[in-house]
């Protein structure tokens, strides 16, 4: 067996190790050649469309032609769309085209009117390129992660659109838009029987099934065997299928029992000693499956490898089996409720494999970003996609647009589903595309998304009083702002702009006091802060008892976060289950940890260790023969050869050992246990 340092040498070798704490973040990873005689207005054109390359409301980037190049334009084709199937009774079909990767670099004369970035642009004149990119060092541009959040800029008016009516106070009334009607593919809940009983471990099945565990297990088995053929020392038996569940208990047991190093959950012979993970696996064994604990073929895991820097090349290679069939899993074993949440996971992380995102405003700055839909009602991960830059999705509208196009599939969900989104989601377009699926959206907005009104007729001011709000409607598609602490914008297709819905926020009068008022609130800013936290319930649920560690390469962090989806889903049908059939469901703890006795095929509930039955006279030498039982055994009674009597006795304390009196007129039992400093002791008879 070879020592944790010989191993860390083994698992940093490869690329994109996640050991190491050094990353950073440079301010700015590319350098500018400036050129004069350039439109500065044209300058902020460009730059504004590259620093918000995964915004979802823009075309793609456009590259201005030189005079040598061709008039010709370039034909763009449309990629096939997701079939599907409206409700019974309804005539709308979707009509949304996406973009295949032929749009990346169209001229300028094949563009339509409403698809050029300026009204300014001269197709005749000669136009150049304000900044010409110019990427930094390879050695440099590997440390540093990329930035999520878009560079802060300042509105542009071609960003937006003119509104020709004015904006609208809470005193108009907005009839708002024709309720959609609900019609999920499947009855909402678990997809299991209600009636049966389902233990944890049957419940994590569901998504750990024997098949996917097996795959796991023959691709880990020959992980470990390239590893030795590499020349790494440690031993190594094949994994099975039964001992897999017993590792994965082993997990969960770390995660519910805290120590500072997993070496510690093997310590004997000190106060600190955990004596449950030996009885279940040995040390060396559960740390040898860690470190070659693998989901994908590792011969071809080389093919793939061999393909880097070519389109056909797969970052998510190493995770595709577990990644497909815990999704699978979790689109077939629930289905959501009517109100969905898209938004950001941060998984922590800080590899140096290209895939570690840096999102400010996020408790975990940096780590892999995983888009997730979520059920707003419990928290359930219903889909889920990592994050591999702007070609994690087919080209079409932006990562935004199509990230939750994607996640949001009416041939799965079905129709009449309400999404609730955040700004860096939202835009007029994106929310339209769902209106024509038959799915309302509602969400934050920001003001510089392409559609947004622009009107200044009647608008918020800095000096507009808390509680102020404005909404423009453009058919189904409504904005809002709201005055509270500062101003907030939203756009809907589900709500109305207001109904009378007021809240209560504390005001300083001029006295100094402090004292309640009720403002008007609009209704959907109401239903998004009702619905919007669907995400961020299911990671608050994984981070509870999370299997998350630090871990020597970037797979196998995802790979623990893929059993903490598992878990927390089991967990949520558990839940659902019991309301069905009226019962108490159990705790999030309690859950874990009856999982971990299932999966370690332990029982939860230890057998104590027999006391003894405490200072009681028995017979010193138990006879069957009753003439003989006064007198076999016969010893000198204790006490009364401490008093000067030589007394013989056939009885003894069963605790103690000590020979004692036991008759009415002479009770030594009694007294001795009695006299201070005798009981009790450890009797040693002479005889021995």
């Amino acid at each position: 067996m070879e020592s944790d340092t010989e191993m860390e040498d083994f698992d940093s070798s490869e690329e994109g190790s996640n050991w190491s704490d050094d990353s950073y973040l440079a301010d700015e990873d590319f350098s500018f050649d400036y050129q004069e005689g350039v439109d500065p207005h044209e300058d902020a054109l460009d730059w504004e469309e590259d620093s918000n390359e995964s915004a979802g409301d823009t075309p793609p980037r456009v590259t201005p032609r030189k005079e040598s190049q061709s008039e010709s334009g370039v034909k763009c084709s449309d990629s096939p769309e997701e079939p599907w199937l409206p409700c019974k009774g309804s005539q709308s079909t979707r009509t949304s085209s996406v973009k295949t990767d032929e749009d990346e670099a169209p001229l300028l004369s094949t563009l339509q009117p409403d698809q050029q970035r300026s009204p300014s642009v001269n197709l005749s004149t000669k136009t150049y390129s304000p900044r010409k990119r110019v990427p930094a060092s390879p050695s440099l541009k590997s440390k540093v992660p990329r930035l999520s959040t878009p560079r802060k800029t300042s509105h542009l008016p071609h960003r937006t659109t003119e509104s020709d009516q004015p904006w609208k106070t809470e005193k108009h009334p907005d009839e708002g838009p024709q309720p959609l009607r609900f019609c999920p593919s499947r009855p909402p809940g678990p997809q299991v029987d209600p009636s049966a009983m389902y233990s944890p471990l049957d419940l994590f099945q569901m998504f750990f099934t024997k098949v996917t565990v097996r795959t796991l297990c023959d691709n880990t088995n020959r992980q470990a065997a390239r590893n030795i053929g590499r020349g790494k020392k440690f031993k190594w038996i094949d994994i099975t299928v039964k001992e897999f569940y017993k590792f994965i208990g082993l997990v969960f047991f770390t995660a519910l029992v805290k120590t500072k190093a997993i070496s510690d959950y093997w310590i004997t012979n000190s106060i600190f000693s955990i004596p449950f993970p030996a009885t279940v696996m040995n040390r060396d064994r559960y740390r040898i499956i860690s470190w070659n604990i693998h989901m994908s073929d590792p011969d071809e895991d080389a093919v793939n490898d061999s393909k880097k820097g070519t389109p056909e090349y797969d970052r998510l290679f190493r995770l595709k089996p577990l990644m497909n069939d815990i999704r699978h899993a979790c689109m077939s074993c629930f289905h959501p409720h009517r109100n969905l949440a898209v938004d950001e996971r941060m998984v922590a992380s800080k590899a140096r494999n290209g895939l570690i995102e840096y999102i400010k405003s996020k408790p975990t700055k940096f780590g892999f970003k995983i888009f997730v839909l979520a059920d707003s009602s419990n928290g359930y991960t219903v889909d889920y996609a990592v994050y591999i830059g702007k070609n994690t999705f087919p080209v079409g509208f932006g990562i935004c647009h199509d990230s939750v196009m994607s996640l949001v599939r009416p041939s799965v969900l079905g129709a009449g589903y309400h999404v609730y989104l955040d700004n860096y989601f939202s835009s007029p377009k994106l929310f339209k595309d769902l209106f024509d699926m038959k799915m309302g959206a509602c969400g934050t907005m920001r003001e510089g998304r392409l559609g947004f009104p622009r009107s200044e007729e009647n608008a918020l001011t800095k000096k507009s009083p808390r509680g102020s709000l404005r909404w423009i409607r453009e058919g189904s598609l409504l904005f809002v702002k709201w005055k509270d602490a500062r101003e907030v914008s939203m756009g809907t297709t589900i709500h109305q702009a207001y109904g009378g819905e007021t809240i209560k926020r504390k005001r300083k009068n001029k006295d100094g006091k402090w004292s309640h008022e009720s403002i008007p609130v609009p209704t959907p800013i109401l239903e998004y802060n009702k619905n919007m936290g669907g995400v961020d319930l299911s990671d608050q649920l994984i981070t509870y008892f999370s299997a998350h560690r630090k871990t020597m390469k970037w797979y196998r962090t995802l790979f623990y976060h893929f059993v903490d989806i598992a878990t927390t889903n089991s967990y949520i049908i558990h839940k659902d289950l019991c309301k069905v059939n009226k019962m108490q469901p159990m705790t999030h703890k309690e859950f874990t940890q009856a999982l971990v006795a299932q999966l370690c095929e332990v029982s939860i509930e230890t057998q104590s260790k027999p006391t003894n039955t405490g200072h009681t006279p028995v017979p010193i030498k138990p006879v069957a023969d009753k003439s003989k039982r006064s007198s076999a055994g016969r010893k000198r009674c204790e006490l009364c050869k401490k008093s000067g009597h030589s007394k013989d006795t056939p009885w003894k304390c069963n605790e103690c050992g000590v020979p004692l009196c036991v008759i009415p007129d002479r009770n030594c039992f009694h007294d001795w246990h009695n006299l201070e400093g005798m009981a009790p002791v450890e009797y040693q008879s002479s005889d021995s």
